[in-house]
């Protein structure tokens, strides 16, 4: 199963300091050793060494790694470098589910993963169809009166104000001024199909920085739900529809808005492939390219000219922060905006969102949102920046239902007004059928 030489050497370098206790968002809110880093390697080292019969406590053992949110904010606190997110990822991979998947779990998890994600076509028809649902005031009706069961009603609260233009009017954007070199860019499922603005800021930002861009066809998901949700044959699937998409050309970089699917296409491709030769090669060649847009901006020496007057606050995206360490360029673009107030969010903790684990684990998922819109209100920001589009659906989610003035931003959108007074959306953008412009 998961008992390989290679395997345990790695459980094995968990020294059970409990530094990564305090950094977890399970064990914050539980207070359980099994609800922990610390608590769940100790689990699997027990079942690979055979200490504790798999089998037979197959149920217990499943439930606390399931709980995990995977947001690897373990791995920054680990003095010892163990890399917990693999070996999670491994074991649930490996382990057959022990309980029955539920019918809703299991139909939500089939219409998301299999029939919509890797569709951006079906992903696009869906968006109009929930715009015709939101203009014609039946989403009003759906939340006034809650009338849907409940997962199907958390899934609902997650949709944001939609607009009927979908896609993309051109696959390629000059530079703005003198040509820099060709970048690529990678737009993802969901948001660019639900926050079709943030793609758009995106694109201008990279424009702004003097560089041409390529939208290139036959991108897809980035296979990060499946990966995490035990469908690594989908996640193959997609990764090889992506590397081969991306490496049709040469590009300065590939460019990437969202922390969760950056993650994926940087740090996790090359493992999926460790035994096929040729795409670990084509990964780990693809996976070099791939940028964090923050990231590239700083390098490029983006300078903003036009004046946001916010005050703003950042949450981090977990997999931005954990996995690729990029912490520091999306607070330095926001503080060097002329006019912007930038104050720090108290708290980093994971919002909950967590890919599709606040639709499986909504009691978990619900109580992270409760403390992050908390600390987004002890603020007192007008807007909070993301960086990820999970975290941008399910904090719009609690803010609203809290009742906060808070506007929810992809860093990009707010960074594309400090360069192009001309992009920041007019108040009825979300509710105007018609083609917007870039």
């Amino acid at each position: 199963m998961f008992n390989t030489v290679d395997y345990l050497s790695e459980l094995r370098r968990c020294i059970h300091c409990g530094l990564c206790l305090q950094a977890c968002p399970t064990y914050l809110v539980l207070g359980s050793e099994s609800d922990s880093p610390r608590g769940r390697l100790t689990l699997l080292r027990a079942a690979a060494e055979g200490a504790i019969d798999l089998e037979a406590n197959a149920i217990s053992v499943q439930r606390h790694l399931d709980l995990c949110l995977q947001c690897r904010a373990c791995e920054v606190e680990c003095p010892s470098g163990v890399q917990y997110g693999p070996l999670l990822q491994t074991a649930r991979g490996t382990m057959e589910p022990a309980e029955p998947i539920g019918g809703v779990r299991r139909v939500i998890q089939w219409l998301g993963l299999r029939f919509t994600l890797p569709h951006p076509r079906r992903l696009r028809l869906l968006a109009r169809l929930l715009w015709i649902y939101q203009a014609i005031g039946l989403q009003y009706l759906v939340r006034r009166f809650r009338l849907l069961p409940g997962r199907l009603q958390a899934m609902e609260e997650l949709l944001p104000p939609l607009s009927w233009s979908t896609g993309w009017s051109q696959r390629n954007w000059p530079a703005w001024g003198q040509s820099r070199g060709r970048v690529a860019f990678f737009t993802g499922c969901v948001q660019d199909a639900f926050l079709p603005n943030v793609n758009r800021a995106t694109v201008r930002i990279l424009q702004h920085l003097g560089f041409e861009v390529d939208i290139p066809g036959g991108q897809t998901c980035c296979g990060a739900a499946h990966a995490h949700s035990r469908d690594p044959e989908k996640a193959l699937e997609l990764a090889k529809r992506n590397i081969d998409a991306f490496l049709a050309r040469d590009y300065v970089a590939v460019i990437c808005n969202a922390g969760g699917c950056c993650a994926m296409l940087k740090d996790e491709y090359p493992r999926l492939f460790d035994r096929d030769s040729h795409y670990q090669a084509r990964s780990r060649a693809f996976s070099a390219k791939v940028r964090d847009i923050h990231d590239f901006a700083v390098e490029q020496g983006f300078e903003p000219s036009e004046s946001v007057e916010l005050t703003v606050t950042y949450a981090e995206s977990c997999h931005l922060r954990n996995v690729l360490r990029v912490t520091v360029p999306p607070r330095e673009l926001l503080r060097k905006t002329p006019g912007l107030r930038y104050v720090p969010l108290r708290g980093d903790h994971c919002c909950g969102s967590a890919g599709i684990y606040n639709l499986v684990h909504p009691e978990m998922a619900d109580e992270l949102l409760r403390l992050k819109v908390k600390s987004i209100a002890e603020s007192g920001a007008d807007v909070v920046a993301v960086s990820n589009t999970g975290c941008h659906l399910h904090l719009q989610r609690g803010i609203r239902n809290a009742g906060l003035k808070c506007q929810v931003m992809h860093t990009a959108e707010i960074l594309s007004i400090a360069c192009h007074p001309e992009a920041r959306p007019p108040a009825d953008s979300a509710s105007r059928p018609g083609r917007e412009k870039i």
